[in-house]
This record gives structure tokens, C-alpha cells and sequence, in this order.
């Protein structure tokens, strides 16, 4: 019926051939209507797809929210563990460049098992700022310290104690930073034990990149034997060392080495050059770069890197067979024989190129004029030629305490011949003379 009106009024309205007012008097009806119809449905399914992906996108926004490089609270959580997704040349294990962070070092607890990423569990920062340091002033080489084309060593002064600043040269190209900031990360992952280095800090965040490190008063235990064997030479001996002195540090590296042991990690280069000395005489096992390698490099044999370390190890190591703990007790062994001897090569007069043929006949170290029967059934113990005959770490533990407490704490060990530089090079078997400073 409307219709009909409607047309009976157009029809009323308008002619029956003027088609231009027949379609002004329809467009409410017959287009504006339309339109608003479809605008209206078009209109409610545009709020349906909001409604329906709405919840999605915020989810999607609280993910990204909490990913570690939104979020300072997680990022700080995310300081505190495992950052297994960081990659590239500046971002080892346990370092987050896109932080701007200086790697915390001060480690109270370390997993027991070490994962090969090796990053470190601290418990609270103490990255430096390079205005953290004063007095500083060059190491001085010594026979124990190599030179490094990448790595510079300085004395410092930071928070009233004297340190190491083991400093990484500008020109250092990308893979000798990712290595230095490699083996700082593998380090800190080790965590703290009474007789290791403390390590205090690393300055990452701005070139000069640097290793901070306690300094021990008498530096390497090898110099320090040295100089107990020149200072014994006078009527007056300010350096002491005694049977029951050898016990005791020995102690102590074997302390270190069982609990490197426990954190699945072989050091793999014990020997008096290795060992740090305080100022009360504690000794601290340190030279971690070749267990550093060792851990990157796990899929490879047991190698002697340098011709210089071939006296120090194991026969297995020696024939590049798999080498596991045992073989840092044979050096273990050998340690002690530089101890009673203040600082004879081992193995003196055989070449270090003939040393396994020499081993494999069935020969061995001779006891020193200066070893008693006791210590030297413990070096004869460590150095046995089948490693599963050796002490194991917890034996070797119980018999230098069982020792010490029988050692003999009052006389002073002296070797009559004063030390011959260019003979130990040759005899310890150094490819050539360096021109260190004996220290």
C-alpha cells in the first residue's frame, strides 16, 4: 500500500515522462536507505573483528612487555641467570651488550654443573668504571708472564686494595674481544673459592675492555721459589720455605683443583708458574686459559699447546690420547717436585721431545737430595704412568693433611746451586731464551 502511495504521489507530483523528478521524489527509499543499511553492517563487522582480535594483540603487547629488553624489572631478573639467546661476536655467555651493563663478577653460588655456555650465576654487580682505578702503572714481565699481543697487565689501586687489571689492547680485533670477553664470562662462572683469585670486576661497557683482578703480593709461586733459593744463599733468610710449608700450600692448590674439578673443568697446566702466593704465604691456583680452551674446545683430544708445558703432563696427554682429571694430578706431582727442589725443572736432563719414550720405559722422577720419603711417596703417587693408579683428588687431599701434620716446620730447604737462568730454559724445555725479568 505504501508503495502505491508512494508512486500515486510521484505520479501526482511529477509527469509521466519526467524521469528526473520521478528519481528525486525515490532517492530517500531508494538509495539514501540503502546506503545507511550497508553502512550499518559494514560498521558492525568491523566491531566484530576488533572484539575478536582485540585480546590477541594484547597479549601479544604484554609479551613484548616483558621480553628483557622492555622491561627493566626482568631485565634485572634476566641479569641474574642464564642468557642462552644472546649471540654475535660481542655478546659471549653471561654478557648482554644491548644492557650497556658491566658483567657483574661477584659470584656466591655456581651451579654444580657448568653448561658449555659458561654463564655466570651472580648474586650482585660489581662491574668498574674505568675512574674506579688509580696509581696505575705497568706490570713488569716475568718469566711466568708470556707477552700477549691482545692483553696488557697493570697494577692498580681500587677501594683501598692493590689489583691486577688485566686490560685488553684497542687493536684487538672482533674475535680476540669475543675471547677476552669469553674467558671473563668462563671465570666468573667458576664462582669464588678461597684459593683461587678473586676476580673483582670486569669493565665492559667502553673500550679499554679490562679483567679485574686481586693482586697476590709474591706473584707466581715459581719466582717465589727463586727467590727463597737466592735469599738462602745468605746467613739471613727471609723466605722460608719449610716441608711443612710445602704440605700446606699444596693443600691449598689441591683444594682448588678438586673444586675446578667439580665444576666439570680440567686446568690442565699445574705447575709453579700457575700458582699465585699472598703475602701470608697462601698459594691460589690461576693460569685458567688452557682449561678456558679446553671447555670451548671439548670435542677435541687433550693437546700440549706449547712446547714449554710438555714436562708438566701426563703421558696420555703427551700421545694427544683423551685426557680427563688425572692427568692434573700428574702435574700435581710435579708441582710438588718444583716445591721441594725451590724451582728445578723436572725431568732435567731429558729432552722434552723424548720425554714419552723416556716415561714409557718405565722411568720416573728421581728424589730430590731436599724430599723426604713421605713427600716423595706422594709425588711417586700422583705421577704413576697408568692414571688410574694415581691419588684421586679426595686421597691426594687426605694424604697432604695426614702429611702436614708430621712435616717438619723448622727446617729451611736450601739448595746449594744458585739459579742458572738459561739452564732452566733449557733443561725445563724452552724452545728459546726470553728476556724476562726474574721477579
Amino acid at each position: 500500500m505504501a508503495s502505491m502511495s508512494s508512486n500515486s504521489t510521484a505520479d501526482v507530483v511529477c509527469a509521466p515522462d519526467d524521469n528526473l523528478c520521478i528519481v528525486r521524489e525515490h532517492l530517500q527509499a531508494v538509495i539514501i536507505v540503502p546506503t545507511l543499511l550497508l553502512l550499518a553492517t559494514l560498521v558492525t563487522l568491523l566491531a566484530l573483528l576488533i572484539m575478536r582480535y582485540r585480546p590477541q594483540r594484547k597479549r601479544s603487547r604484554i609479551a613484548s612487555l616483558q621480553h628483557p629488553y622492555h622491561s627493566s624489572s626482568h631485565r634485572h631478573t634476566q641479569r641474574h641467570g642464564h642468557r642462552h639467546h644472546l649471540q654475535g661476536i660481542d655478546a659471549p655467555a653471561g654478557i648482554n651488550p644491548l644492557e650497556h651493563e658491566e658483567v657483574p663478577m661477584s659470584v656466591q653460588q655456581v651451579q654444580q654443573n657448568v653448561r658449555p655456555t659458561l654463564a655466570a650465576v651472580p648474586q650482585m654487580s660489581t662491574g668498574r668504571h674505568h675512574g674506579s682505578f688509580s696509581q696505575i702503572t705497568a706490570l713488569p714481565l716475568t718469566f711466568s708472564i708470556k707477552p700477549n699481543d691482545t692483553v696488557s697487565l697493570y697494577r692498580a689501586r681500587m677501594d683501598n686494595r692493590n689489583v691486577i687489571l688485566r686490560m685488553l689492547k684497542e687493536t684487538a680485533n672482533n674475535s680476540e674481544k669475543q675471547h677476552f670477553l669469553g674467558f671473563a664470562s668462563f671465570v666468573s662462572g667458576l664462582g669464588p673459592h678461597p684459593f683461587l683469585p678473586e676476580l673483582l670486576g670486569v669493565v665492559s661497557v667502553q673500550p679499554p675492555l679490562m679483567m679485574v683482578v686481586e693482586e697476590l703480593q709474591h706473584r707466581d709461586l715459581l719466582g717465589y721459589l727463586w727467590r727463597c733459593r737466592q735469599d738462602n744463599a745468605g746467613s739471613e733468610s727471609p723466605c722460608q720455605m719449610t716441608e711443612k710449608r710445602i704440605f700446606t700450600m699444596a693443600g691449598q692448590v689441591a683444594s682448588a683443583l678438586e673444586y675446578l674439578h667439580s665444576q666439570q673443568c680440567i686446568h690442565g697446566n699445574v705447575g709453579a708458574r700457575s700458582v699465585l702466593v699472598g703475602g701470608d704465604l697462601t698459594a691460589k691456583l690461576w693460569g685458567l686459559g688452557s682449561a678456558y680452551r679446553r671447555r670451548t674446545q671439548a670435542h677435541s683430544p687433550g693437546e700440549v699447546e706449547d712446547m714449554e708445558m710438555r714436562k708438566w703432563q701426563a703421558p696420555e696427554v703427551l700421545s694427544r690420547r683423551p685426557s680427563g682429571r688425572s692427568c692434573d694430578v700428574w702435574s700435581f706431582g710435579i708441582l710438588l717436585y718444583e716445591m721441594v727442589t725451590l724451582g728445578d725443572p723436572p725431568f732435567a736432563h731429558i729432552m722434552a721431545t723424548e720425554l714419552l719414550q723416556y716415561l714409557q720405559r718405565g722411568k720416573h722422577l728421581k728424589r730430590p737430595a731436599t724430599c723426604s720419603n713421605s713427600l716423595y711417596s706422594i709425588i711417586r703417587g700422583c705421577c704413576h704412568w697408568r692414571s688410574d693408579q694415581r691419588f684421586s683428588m679426595s686421597e691426594l687431599i687426605r694424604t697432604l693433611q695426614n702429611g702436614e701434620k708430621s712435616a717438619n716446620g723448622r727446617t729451611v730447604l736450601r739448595v746449594p746451586e744458585p739459579l742458572d737462568f738459561e739452564k732452566y730454559l733449557r733443561e725445563a724445555g724452552y724452545g728459546e731464551a726470553y728476556n724476562y725479568a726474574v721477579l
